[in-house]
């Protein structure tokens, strides 16, 4: 399983974190709940370090190389100032679908 962390500063953007808000419930959490593979996806912001960002667990690395949905890239103006990939070691979740994963319980 793959876990990608991706970060944007979004103080010198095209958009700001209202903006972003409106495209998450308008498009892209519908649109990101039909990706295959995708098993948990959060967007996350501070408003006063004005920074945006996403974290996506993905199934598998076929999964995880797919083209995405989201319009991020595109309102933001710019690819992430951050993104990293880790393979994901351990969960714990009131979700029992998301409960026990990772590669310390292969």
């Amino acid at each position: 399983m793959i876990v990608r962390i991706s970060l944007w500063n979004v103080a010198d953007s095209d958009t700001g974190l209202d903006e972003l808000r409106r495209d998450l419930l308008e498009e892209s959490v519908a649109a990101f709940s039909r990706v295959d593979g995708l098993l948990f996806g959060a967007w996350v912001s501070n408003a006063h370090a004005e920074r945006f960002g996403s974290i996506e667990l993905f199934d598998s690395r076929d999964a995880a190389d797919q083209p995405l949905p989201g319009r991020a890239r595109q309102l933001i103006g710019k690819d992430p100032d951050l993104v990293e990939e880790f393979d994901l070691e351990a969960t714990v979740s009131i979700a029992s679908q998301l409960n026990e994963l990772g590669l310390a319980f292969a």
